[in-house]
């Protein structure tokens, strides 16, 4: 074999190697990869019970509701026609209220309700996750400079 033949075969090996350690780090990575939904994107979406997802939006005002320890449910809106009802066991954030923005990550029920196993609360505007504050302009609620808060909340 000459000095170019065994070149190629090594330049063939590694590429074989790097594209198999690859495709090892992808299947590895499946399960953490969670895809960010509006409420009315996940109602218009066919995902099977189990996946996991991000929902981001409003908490819906008057959706509150707290359980026995520390058992929290509450509805995410984004003002479209559809809200995701979101079950969560474990200290809400601080920042957390109603008509505050919220991302909840957790496991997709039979039922369309969220389990979530992380609640996230928004400080303002600058710790709005993008995809949220996209999908609340796309609903013509974003109120620029005030991260989404209503327009009765703007004067206080």
């Amino acid at each position: 074999m000459t000095r170019k033949q065994r070149r190629l075969v090594f330049i063939a090996a590694a590429l074989g190697a790097l594209g198999c350690a690859l495709g090892l780090v992808l299947f590895a990575m499946r399960d953490n990869i969670v895809f960010f939904y509006s409420p009315t994107e996940l109602a218009t979406k066919h995902l099977a019970a189990g996946t996991r997802v991000r929902v981001g939006g409003l908490v819906k005002d008057g959706s509150l509701v707290r359980g026995a320890g520390k058992q929290v449910s509450f509805s995410i809106t984004d003002t479209g026609d559809k809200d995701v009802s979101v079950t969560y066991d474990g200290i809400l954030p601080d920042l957390f209220r109603e008509g505050q923005g919220v991302v909840a990550e957790g496991a997709l029920g039979a039922n369309g309700a969220i389990k979530a196993d992380n609640v996230l609360a928004k400080h303002d505007e600058r710790y709005m996750p993008r995809e949220v504050a996209d999908a609340l302009k796309k609903q013509g609620v974003w109120n620029e400079g005030q991260g989404g808060a209503k327009a009765s909340e703007k004067g206080k």
